[in-house]
Order: C-alpha cells, then sequence, then structure tokens
C-alpha cells in the first residue's frame, strides 16, 4: 500500500530515510520559537516551542527506534559501518537523550523554564550542532557510499 501512495519507498532497504526529516524539522522549529519566545517575551511563542519540541522528541524517538531496527540490514561495508554508522548512531542517541531531558524540563516549568532560562537555550544549542553533526554522517553514508539505496554496487569501502 506504502508503494502505491510513494512510489519511491519501494527503493528503499528501510524507512528510516522517511522518518529522519521530522524530528530536525521540530527541534529546529523548536528551538526557533524558544528564542523567539525569550527575546520578545511572549508565553504563546514559548507554547509553540513546548510543542514542538515534544514532537520533535516523539520523532527522535522514531527515527533512532527504525535506525536501529535497519541497522543490521544496511549494506555498507565494514569500515564504512565503523567509521560512519556506529557514530551517526551515538550521535543520534545522545540527540535523542537531550531532547528528552529539555522535553521534561519544559514540561514541568511550562512552557519555558523560567530559572536557568539561557542554560535550556544554550543546552538546546549544543543538541542541535550534536543533531546537525549526526545528520552529516547519515548523509555521507547514504550519498558518499549508497547506504540507502540501489544506485551502485555493494558495499563501497570507507574512504575520506
Amino acid at each position: 500500500m506504502l508503494e502505491n501512495l510513494l512510489p519511491g519507498v519501494q527503493h528503499l532497504q528501510n524507512i528510516h530515510p522517511i522518518v529522519v526529516h521530522f524530528p530536525i524539522a521540530f527541534l529546529v522549529g523548536a528551538a526557533l520559537f524558544y528564542f523567539l519566545g525569550w527575546i520578545f517575551q511572549n508565553q504563546t511563542l514559548s507554547t509553540t516551542g513546548l510543542l514542538l519540541l515534544i514532537l520533535g522528541t516523539i520523532s527522535a524517538a522514531a527515527a533512532v527506534g527504525t535506525g536501529l531496527y535497519a541497522e543490521d540490514g544496511v549494506m555498507v561495508s565494514r569500515s564504512v559501518r565503523e567509521h560512519l554508522l556506529e557514530t551517526h548512531e551515538t550521535f543520534m542517541l545522545v540527540t535523542l537523550g537531550l531532547s528528552i531531558v529539555l522535553a521534561i524540563w519544559a514540561s514541568i516549568a511550562r512552557p519555558f523554564p523560567k530559572k536557568s532560562r539561557l542554560l535550556f537555550l544554550l543546552i538546546f544549542l549544543v543538541l542541535l550542532g550534536i543533531m546537525s553533526v549526526g545528520a552529516d554522517y547519515g548523509a555521507r553514508m547514504v550519498y558518499d557510499y549508497n547506504a540507502g539505496g540501489k544506485a551502485c554496487s555493494q558495499p563501497i569501502e570507507f574512504s575520506r
């Protein structure tokens, strides 16, 4: 059924590539709304940030889950697995952990912690940096080593 709705899906080894973009969008959006809520002292913007943070955390859990499920089936060489996949996995697990911590913190101090707001925003920036680096490792696997498709023969050995 999914193949009829999204014909490109038939070329995927797993659904992880479909899921990974949601946490990126939601978490970047959450950080933006939290920053604007802080600058303009606007509760509505901060509440939107909280909702996006919760959606980002849920979608990050889905992305990590689908990635862990797909890990053994990804057709890459051992060298690519060691240099890229394992590092990608570590960065994204840290991203998920930080997003859980921030979501719990923000949910308790709704919608935006009054104390330690700057620390909250700094941790969020660290999260975005870690997520960006982790996403880059994932993109390298897909675009440099064909980890997500059938464009060329497998496996391709790691090279800088």
